[in-house]
C-alpha cells in the first residue's frame, strides 16, 4: 500500500504518533510520499527506515500513491484537496485538531485504522465541490473549493452590497458582512455558524448563506448545484475580500463573480463503521441531555 502524507504545523506533542504513523507505513522504499514541508518540520524529530520521496503542492501524484492522509485538522484536509486536485486519489484525515468533522481518524486509532483500510473495510465518499469559473485565475490553478466560497468586507466599517442572480434570475441583494456559497461538505463549517442548514454529503445542492444581514427576514437558501451563481458587490470601499475554503484574494470594484459545480469530485475515505449522522451527534452532541 503506497501512502502519501501531508501535514502542516505539527506540535511536538503530536510526534509519538506520527512516529507510529511512519513506522506502520515506511515498509519499503517508495511505499511513503510526504509533503516537503511536513518533512522538514519532522525529519529532525522522527527516524525513518527508508528515506522518503517529497512532493509539493502542484506535483501530479496519479499512480504515485493508493491514498492521501492529512495529518491535522480539518484545515489541513482543505489545503490536502488542493495537492490531490482531479487525481481522484481517496483522502483521509488524521485529526490532531479539535472539532474534525472531515478528520475522522482519532490519533489514537492510527494503527487500527490502517489495518481496517489494508482489509478493504472502508467507504469512499464522493463529495462535490464549487469552482470560481470568473473572475479566471484569481487563485492560479487552484480555484476550487471542498467547504466554500465567501464575500465579505474588508474592514470593520463598511457593509456591502451584494447582488445575486441564480441562473441569470435576479435573487436578491444581500444587505451584509458578506454572503457564503457552501457545498454539503461546507453546511457543517462557516455556513452553519450563519445559521445556515446542515446538508448531507450525497445532497445534490448548495447553500447561499448571509452574514450578519441587515434585514432579519433573509434567511440561507437552498440551490440545486447544478446553478450558475453571479455575484456583483457594491459598497463604499473600492475592493471586497473572496475566500476559497482557506485562501484569501482581495478584488477589486467593479467585478463580477461567477461560481459553478466544479467538474471532478474529492473522495473522502472513512472507515465502515463510522457514518455522517454519528459524526454529527459526536461532535455537535446531539441527543445529551444535559439536565442535572
Amino acid at each position: 500500500m503506497k501512502v502519501a502524507l501531508f501535514g502542516r504545523n505539527i506540535s511536538d506533542q503530536a510526534i509519538p504518533f506520527i512516529q507510529e504513523l511512519v513506522d506502520r507505513l515506511d515498509t519499503s522504499k517508495g511505499d511513503l510520499l510526504i509533503y516537503t514541508p511536513l518533512y522538514e518540520g519532522i525529519k529532525e524529530k522522527v527516524k525513518f527506515v527508508h528515506y522518503p520521496e517529497c512532493f509539493e503542492m502542484d506535483t501530479d501524484l496519479k499512480g504515485k500513491t493508493d491514498f492521501l492522509f492529512s495529518i491535522g485538522g480539518d484545515g489541513t484536509i482543505l489545503d490536502a484537496v488542493r495537492a490531490i486536485g482531479d487525481s481522484g486519489i481517496p483522502v483521509t484525515g488524521i485529526n490532531l485538531g479539535r472539532l474534525g468533522f472531515l478528520s475522522g481518524i482519532p490519533k489514537e486509532q492510527i494503527l487500527s485504522a490502517i489495518a481496517a483500510i489494508e482489509k478493504g473495510d472502508y467507504l469512499l465518499e464522493e463529495r462535490t465541490l464549487l469552482q470560481l469559473v470568473a473572475p479566471g485565475g484569481l487563485f492560479g490553478k487552484a480555484g476550487f473549493a471542498l467547504n466554500d466560497l465567501t464575500v465579505y468586507k474588508p474592514n470593520v466599517m463598511s457593509m456591502l452590497a451584494i447582488k445575486t442572480w441564480i441562473n441569470g434570475e435576479f435573487l436578491n441583494t444581500y444587505w451584509a458582512d458578506g454572503l457564503i456559497i457552501a457545498t454539503p461538505t461546507g453546511s457543517t463549517a462557516y455556513s452553519l455558524s450563519c445559521t445556515g442548514p446542515i446538508m448531507t454529503p450525497g445532497a445534490e445542492s448548495f447553500v447561499v448563506t448571509p452574514i450578519a444581514s441587515h434585514n432579519l427576514t433573509v434567511r440561507p437558501i437552498v440551490l440545486r448545484d447544478d446553478s450558475e451563481i453571479r455575484i456583483r458587490v457594491e459598497g463604499k470601499g473600492n475592493e471586497f475580500l473572496v475566500s476559497l475554503d482557506s485562501r484569501i484574494e482581495k478584488v477589486q470594484n467593479p467585478n463580477e463573480l461567477i461560481i459553478q459545480k466544479a467538474g471532478f469530485k474529492i473522495h473522502l475515505l472513512r472507515l465502515a463503521d463510522k457514518n455522517f449522522f454519528q459524526t454529527i451527534r459526536e461532535k455537535l452532541n446531539w441527543g445529551l441531555d444535559n439536565r442535572n
